[in-house]
């Protein structure tokens, strides 16, 4: 699954005529529609101390704050670069804001230009994917900086890290948020909570199309075993789905739930991240590696019983019996307590630390949509369920 490193190197600035228009251009549009500039002095002053921040890269250091446990990726690092070699060349900060804190201005509009007939030179699907993925990841880190929470993800005023109380997973389980990278950064969203109560080494970060953290996940599925992998994917019409109860109830031995109490028994959980749409790509993905590794495409899934999350208050979902990422850890810990042999391991109350966390991340979201003067009710969609 190894992608493409260098993929977005191909960019000329050679052309001084082009360089020449685009300043122009720049003198013209001024600082209509800025939100934040990078590297500004200011918030450089402000979080180069607390926030591992380096001019011009992204270390080591700033990428594991955010969340991750794989080392800095090759081709977000790439892209970084780029995009700083683009910011000298063109004699302009990079700007982000808007909707989606997207680049912003005359340099938004030259860099979209280049990165787009980087993509269409690629030939290879694969490397159009890992580089779609890396160019979502680099350009959140860089318009981030200064500006959210690395613990939380939410703006700094916004910050609830001395609201949410850790605790301790059980030891048999870990999670594997399997983030897409349009939600990587997202200030609602909620799978970074489980790594915030339960630790990054009890629920750990994988994105969807950056090579090293998707290789570090798969090693970790392949010491375990395939019977000791399960996919939270709530399609109750597959035939490889079934409730919690139908995967772990049965006491014999051929049944991972069984010997969850095993020194090496580790059961690995896949939380699929992103909005449903994308859900079916990344399930996809799972299945055609899990094929390459294991011979089959047959990746188990778990479908639960749970509601509507809290989170539908604020966030749409295509249908009210959908819920969101920690929800959907709250209902399988939940389940999960209620098996006999399971019973004595305090799930329930991992389950309740997660909700607690939730019911925080919630009153923070509230509070500055109020703040804003935004609307704090659910828009309703007319779509159907796609159950």
């Amino acid at each position: 699954m190894r992608c493409l490193a260098g993929a977005s190197s191909a960019l000329d600035f050679s052309s001084p005529s082009l360089l020449s228009s685009y300043r122009i251009r720049r003198r013209q549009l001024g600082g209509i529609g800025r939100r934040l500039v990078m590297n500004s002095v200011s918030s450089q002053a402000r979080s180069r101390d607390s926030g591992g921040y380096d001019d011009g890269v992204v270390t080591e250091e700033e990428w594991r704050r955010w969340g991750a446990v794989s080392p800095l990726p090759a081709a977000v690092k790439q892209i970084v670069n780029d995009l700083k070699v683009l910011e000298l060349k063109v004699d302009a900060q990079i700007e982000f804001g808007g909707n989606g804190g997207k680049l912003q201005g005359a340099f938004g509009a030259y860099e979209d230009k280049k990165h787009r007939a980087t993509y269409e030179a690629l030939d290879d699907p694969e490397k159009k994917f890992c580089f779609f993925s890396a160019r979502q990841v680099a350009c959140r880190l860089l318009g981030s900086r200064g500006y959210l929470c690395q613990k939380c993800w939410l703006a700094m005023e916004d910050c609830m890290c001395s609201n949410i109380k850790p605790c301790g997973l059980w030891k048999r389980i870990r999670f594997w948020l399997y983030m897409h990278p349009r939600d990587f950064l997202r200030q609602n969203n909620t799978g970074k909570l489980l790594w915030q109560v339960f630790g990054v080494r009890s629920a750990s970060l994988c994105i969807f199309g950056i090579a090293e953290d998707e290789e570090i996940m798969w090693d970790e599925f392949k010491r375990a075993g395939k019977s000791h992998v399960r996919c939270l994917y709530p399609n109750q019409n597959s035939e490889l789905t079934l409730s919690v109860e139908n995967a772990f109830g049965d006491s014999t031995s051929e049944n991972p739930g069984s010997s969850m109490g095993d020194e090496d028994s580790t059961l690995h959980f896949i939380l699929l991240d992103g909005t449903w749409n994308n859900s079916a790509a990344m399930l996809k993905r799972l299945k055609d590696h899990a094929k390459t590794v294991w011979g089959d495409e047959d990746l188990p899934c778990i479908s639960l019983t749970t509601g509507a999350s809290a989170m539908h208050k604020l966030r749409p979902q295509p249908s009210w019996d959908r819920t969101c990422t920690a929800a959907a850890a709250i209902g399988l810990l939940s389940e999960l307590s209620l098996l006999p042999q399971l019973s004595s391991y305090g799930l329930d109350k991992q389950a309740d630390a997660v909700e607690e966390a939730l019911v925080v991340l919630l009153d923070s979201l509230t509070g500055r949509r109020l703040r804003m003067g935004r609307s704090i009710t659910r828009k309703v969609r007319n779509t159907i369920n796609i159950c």
